[in-house]
């Protein structure tokens, strides 16, 4: 997955950093060049550019790339490179960091934001989960139980589309915690069935980390 990431400052590295070490190619662009910091993060693309400006957006890739991150420090800023993002290219994805929790409510569609969010680690998830669907996206880590929180997109062909959520069994230590569907948390209570494009949250004890990897196998 090809991601750009306007805003180089510590939260774009630390979201370039661990979307690199899950195999994506990232763009980093920040037009400070006390932001351009190189050596750590080594293997992203760098470029000194103000990613508000369509020129430098297109440098980095927006034409072609599967998600943008609009990470900097400046509300205002990380509205005009998801509007730009979304009205000149097309970016599937959208991703912008809010910094004044005031100001959340201008990031929305009318702005070309497709998901907007405060904290680093949720972005990087977030921005996984653009493309992820069939595939297991680590969202959240509870570091006093263990615990994680883990999201499964059911893709079209889904074997267990149509069945009973009580029906399927999951690995030990596992449960799903909710669905999410057009948008609405439903309760995965046993009468509900499974639906194309359903949104599946897992909660997973420390015991069960191991078992993950069963969960695509069951659901794709």
């Amino acid at each position: 997955m090809q991601i750009v990431i306007a805003g180089a400052g510590s939260v774009g590295r630390s979201i370039a950093r661990e979307l690199i070490s899950h195999g994506h190619e990232v763009t980093l662009v920040d037009r400070s060049t006390e932001a351009m910091r190189i050596a750590s993060v080594p293997q992203a693309d760098w470029q000194l550019a103000d990613a508000c400006d369509i020129d430098a957006l297109e440098r980095a890739g927006a034409e072609t790339c599967d998600v943008i991150v609009a990470a900097t420090g400046d509300d205002k800023a990380n509205l005009v490179i998801s509007l730009l993002a979304k009205t000149e290219y097309g970016v599937p994805r959208t991703v912008a960091r809010v910094n004044n929790p005031k100001s959340e409510w201008l990031f929305d569609e009318t702005w070309g934001v497709d998901v907007a969010v405060s904290t680093p680690r949720f972005m990087t998830a977030l921005v996984e989960e653009a493309v992820s669907v069939g595939s297991l996206v680590s969202i959240f880590h509870f570091h006093q139980s263990g615990a994680s929180m883990h999201e499964l997109t059911l893709p079209e062909d889904s074997p267990v589309i149509g069945e009973l959520v009580t029906d399927i069994e999951l690995p030990p230590h596992t449960v799903l915690a909710a669905i999410l569907r057009d948008y609405r948390p439903i309760t995965p209570d046993r009468d509900e069935r499974f639906e194309r494009g359903d949104e599946l949250i897992f909660l997973t004890a420390r015991e069960g980390e191991s078992s993950l990897k069963e969960l695509p196998l069951i659901f794709t």
